[in-house]
């Protein structure tokens, strides 16, 4: 039971934690569509701007990234499959769902994928070689 009630604490604050990134992705973007168009000042400026720009778009692409894996686990959430790691379909332990709620994977499959372990492909039997020749492959 003390699972489904940390499961219930940790719904609550995907949500808040997802409306705050959607409020804050559409400032960033209304930020952004509304900078004025360049029309005097020196080069300097100009790099500055640009620069700005830039660390403004990254960030917009990594808040969105966070609000996609957000979005995934309140999907979890309704599914009844949040807390369960997508890579080995073991429970998820509390303690990190706490530290990173929108965890999709327990740590140890985590640390593999972080490793450039096994996990891409786990069943090599299942790749199939179809025995291809370089003149299959050029073309006319």
């Amino acid at each position: 039971m003390a699972r489904k009630d940390s499961i219930l604490k940790l719904k609550e604050l995907l949500i808040l934690r997802r409306d705050a990134m959607r409020q804050a992705l559409a400032g960033d973007l209304s930020l952004l569509k509304s900078l004025p168009e360049q029309t005097g000042g020196d080069i300097v400026d100009a790099a500055l701007d640009a620069a700005q720009d830039e660390i403004s778009s990254k960030l917009a692409d990594f808040e969105s990234r966070e609000l996609a894996q957000i979005e995934g686990a309140l999907e979890g959430i309704r599914k009844g499959t949040y807390g369960e790691c997508d890579i080995c379909h073991g429970k998820i332990p509390l303690a990190r769902l706490n530290a990173l709620p929108y965890a999709a994977t327990c740590i140890e499959c985590q640390r593999v994928a972080e490793t450039g372990g096994a996990g891409a492909v786990s069943d090599w039997d299942n790749v199939v070689d179809n025995d291809v020749s370089y003149s299959d492959l050029e073309t006319s």
